[in-house]
């Protein structure tokens, strides 16, 4: 039997209703979930990805050190240690070796680890103890771009008797501050700043109450001393001390401080007074940098500097202590 036009459009109705039930009564599909953003920002690199990146660095290191050739060193150095470290080849080849590259072993004793998800990012490398006995090196690497390598940035010494403060376990990572960053004693931007004018006018500056008398300080006022006597009656020996406008990285401390990482540049300046008065150029480094043996007018060395300091938290009664530096020639002029 063969069904009216009426009931056949009853049962497809009907079919219809029972599909459209079908799919009401059915399970919803499961949806993609996100992961759950972090309450605070990873580490920026793991452990074992740090001590591959040191491994990486020690062999550029070595391979451009063995052949004092820095063509060699940009896959993994950059900044103030790249010049810095051009400059030393230059200055063992001018010595033939007898001023060799500083030591800078690439075995770590403690690994200080960004908290952060951005990019530059910077973490410091606490070294082991050189072969040669001097202080252990703070190395300051550097990862510019998400694709691009960690790079050796710079290098300061440990200073005598220094203890770093204590840090996040680099699982966790410390957090990045920003320059201008409050609760310190004072900020990122003007510890470099303040430093500087301690390294010109020593006690005499406005802020030497708030830092921690320190070798590399010392050091500098005897080197600085040192050529004004040299001088003497016949010429005038200045220096000046330029801080970078910011820092290169702040990473804070477990007591609320920070640890600040930043660049100078040093600018000592002979200037012959007297008539007819020669300044002999007797370092066979300063006679290639400059390409003459002596200067009829003036003698000028450019220093690149790494500072590595500790800043304290507002309130604590601490000073400011620089913990490693680097003070480096790294070109000169005659005239």
């Amino acid at each position: 039997m063969t069904g009216t036009p009426r009931s056949r459009r009853l049962l497809v109705a009907a079919g219809c209703a029972l599909v459209l039930g079908l799919t009401a009564c059915a399970a919803p599909l499961p949806q993609p979930e996100p992961e759950p953003v972090p309450a605070v920002a990873p580490a920026a690199t793991t452990v074992f990805q740090s001590q591959d990146v040191l491994t990486d660095v020690g062999e550029v290191l070595a391979a451009a050190d063995a052949a004092l050739d820095a063509a060699q060193l940009p896959p993994r150095v950059e900044g103030p240690a790249l010049a810095v470290r051009t400059a030393e080849y230059a200055r063992a080849t001018a010595t033939a070796g007898a001023k060799p590259p500083t030591a800078l072993p690439t075995d770590e004793q403690a690994l200080i680890v960004p908290q952060t998800d951005v990019w530059p990012r910077t973490q410091l490398v606490v070294t082991k103890q050189p072969d040669d006995l001097q202080a252990p090196r703070i190395l300051v690497m550097q990862q510019t771009a998400p694709r691009e390598p960690y790079r050796l940035w710079g290098w300061g010494r440990m200073g005598a008797g220094v203890q770093m403060p204590a840090t996040a376990a680099p699982e966790t990572g410390s957090p990045v501050l920003a320059p201008d960053a409050t609760g310190l004693l004072v900020t990122p931007t003007e510890a470099l700043q303040q430093y500087a004018d301690v390294l010109a006018n020593g006690a005499a500056s406005p802020y030497a109450a708030s830092f921690q008398l320190d070798t590399f300080r010392t050091s500098i006022e005897a080197a600085r001393a040192a050529t004004v006597a040299g001088v003497q009656a016949a010429g005038s020996a200045t220096e000046t001390y330029t801080p970078e406008a910011a820092p290169v990285v702040t990473l804070q401390t477990v007591d609320g401080g920070a640890i600040v990482v930043g660049q100078l540049t040093t600018v000592s300046t002979v200037t012959l007074t007297v008539a007819g008065g020669t300044i002999p150029i007797s370092d066979p480094f300063y006679a290639a940098l400059t390409g003459k043996q002596s200067a009829a007018s003036n003698f000028v060395r450019t220093f690149t500097d790494v500072l590595v300091m500790y800043v304290p938290p507002a309130g604590s009664g601490a000073l400011v202590q620089l913990l490693a530096a680097e003070h480096a020639v790294t070109s000169a002029t005659a005239e």
